[in-house]
C-alpha cells in the first residue's frame, strides 16, 4: 500500500476501460453501495473520506482522477489532508515565504544604511517554521495510517467488480 511518508503520496492503477467508463462504474458504486457514503464523484474526479464520527485533525483524503490511455484509462490517486487542513498549511508556507523575502530585503536595506540588520533573523526563523510544519506534517500522516488503508480498501472494494484479478 502505501510505503513511505511523503508529501502527499500518490498511486497509479492501469484500467481496461476507457476513463468514462471506468468513472461512471466509480460513480454507481459510490451512490449504490452504503460504505462508501463519505465519497463523491464527479467529472472525472472522485474524493474519498473518513466518517466524520472517526475524524481527526490529521485525517487524510483521497482524491482520484481518471484519465484515457492507449490501453484504456488510468487511475491517478492522491492522499492528502482534507481541504481546509491543507489550504491552512499552504497559508502558513506562503506567509513564511514572505517573511524569508521581506526579512532578507529588510535586513539588506538595514545593513546598507549601516543599521543592525536585525530583521536578517526572520529569515532563520521562517526556515525553521517550514521544516518544523514538513515534520509536523509527516507525523500526521504516520498517525493517520489507518485511515489512509482504510480509503485505499474502499477504492480497491469498488475497483474489484470489473478489474481482473
Amino acid at each position: 500500500m502505501v510505503n513511505s511518508l511523503k508529501m502527499q503520496p500518490t498511486f497509479q492503477v492501469d484500467l481496461p476501460i476507457g476513463a468514462d467508463d471506468a468513472i461512471k462504474k466509480i460513480g454507481d458504486s459510490i451512490r449504490t453501495r452504503e460504505s462508501l457514503k463519505y465519497a463523491k464523484a464527479a467529472g472525472h474526479c472522485a474524493d474519498f473520506s473518513v466518517d466524520p464520527a472517526q475524524r481527526r485533525f490529521w485525517s487524510p483524503h483521497l482524491s482520484i482522477q481518471v484519465s484515457d490511455t492507449e490501453t484504456g484509462s488510468q487511475l491517478f490517486g492522491r492522499f492528502s489532508p482534507r481541504p481546509e487542513i491543507w489550504t491552512f498549511f499552504m497559508f502558513i508556507y506562503f506567509v513564511m515565504a514572505c517573511l524569508i523575502f521581506g526579512g532578507a530585503v529588510w535586513g539588506y536595506v538595514q545593513w546598507f544604511m549601516n543599521d543592525r540588520p536585525w530583521a536578517l533573523m526572520l529569515v532563520p526563523i521562517s526556515i525553521l517554521v517550514i521544516v518544523m510544519l514538513h515534520f509536523a506534517s509527516l507525523i500526521g500522516q504516520g498517525l493517520s495510517r489507518d485511515q489512509m488503508e482504510q480509503l485505499r480498501t474502499q477504492l480497491d472494494e469498488t475497483l474489484s467488480p470489473w478489474l481482473p484479478s
